[in-house]
């Protein structure tokens, strides 16, 4: 069974920084790209950034030059740092993964449980 656990969250002041990490563990062939997504309070999910095996990366608009998505493809990581952090930033983080669990399998989506991020002074 695939995994994907969370860590980093919590909360920090306007202009502060966090780095969130997933890792994926379990049984699998291999994985494709990894991203992270945020929901805040009322809202629907939404990507905040993702990356390709290759290291090829995709921003929300409102991230862009305050966020850095990297990964590890040895580990099975996926990271987030996150600078110059802004109220508006506050909601769930969900780390999500496209996992080909066989060798012909196709890709299945598999998500984190999610880790709150608040940022507040």
């Amino acid at each position: 069974q695939v995994q994907l656990v969370e860590s980093g969250g919590g909360l920090v002041q306007p202009g502060g920084s966090l780095r969130l990490s997933c890792a994926a563990s379990g049984s699998f062939f291999s994985i494709n790209t990894m991203g992270w997504y945020s929901q805040a309070p009322g809202k629907e999910r939404d990507l905040v950034a993702t990356i390709t095996t290759s290291g090829s990366t995709n921003y929300a608009h409102s991230v862009k030059g305050r966020f850095t998505i990297s990964r590890d493809n040895a580990k099975n990581t996926v990271d987030l740092q996150m600078n110059s952090l802004k109220p508006e930033d506050t909601a769930v983080y969900y780390c999500n993964a496209n996992i080909k669990i066989t060798k012909w399998a196709y890709d299945s989506s598999y998500w984190g449980q999610g880790t709150q991020v608040t940022v507040s002074s």
